[in-house]
């Protein structure tokens, strides 16, 4: 009796592991997938506020068409970016830092400033772009919890017997620190 008992805790103990380890990859696996949806919802609802914030601001700032193009060209260069998180992050830097540089030369105009629907659309925009940088913090949490169990020994052996591996962070820079105004004594 005590050699099958001795048999079965050899069999069964490092099955357990291999089962435990493995429902745990998969879920820091599906945990990352379904965080990445939320910032994908994020950089859409983003996407779908420039057109009608360059609309309003058409009428008010006709010396900056060049700017509105540009900040038109690169959401559309962000809307077809469906690759990894890396590769979106580019495009997406150069949208923040073209946003930043419309919503600074907009300050010129008092007219548009006043204007409700400006000043809504423009709400809406910090207001995502919060969702946003929360999205993009939990996803990355997700990201450092899979790649945790992806590279920790054992459960490094158990993610590598069945193909997991590690996910990309998704780094975009935040330029509202270095806008933020700066007050000196």
């Amino acid at each position: 009796m005590l050699p099958l008992i001795i048999l079965l805790l050899v069999v069964l103990v490092p099955l357990l592991f291999v089962v435990v380890t493995y429902n745990h990859l998969v879920n820091a696996r599906n945990s990352c997938s379904e965080a990445w949806s939320g910032v994908d919802t994020e950089l859409q609802r983003r996407y779908n506020l420039i057109p009608n914030l360059v609309n309003t601001v058409k009428g008010y700032a006709k010396h900056e068409r060049e700017l509105l193009e540009s900040v038109t060209r690169l959401r559309e260069e962000c809307v077809r970016s469906t690759g990894s998180p890396e590769s979106q992050a580019e495009p997406e830097n150069r949208l923040i830092r073209a946003l930043g540089t419309l919503m600074a030369r907009l300050e010129r105009y008092p007219d548009l400033k006043a204007s409700e629907n400006f000043l809504q659309l423009q709400r809406e925009l910090v207001n995502t772009e919060d969702r946003l940088q929360a999205a993009r913090r939990f996803y990355n949490g997700n990201v450092r919890e899979n790649n945790n169990l992806v590279q920790s020994i054992p459960s490094n052996i158990i993610a590598s017997m069945f193909g997991f591996g590690l996910r990309e962070y998704f780094e975009i820079d935040d330029t509202r620190a270095a806008d933020a105004p700066k007050v000196e004594a």
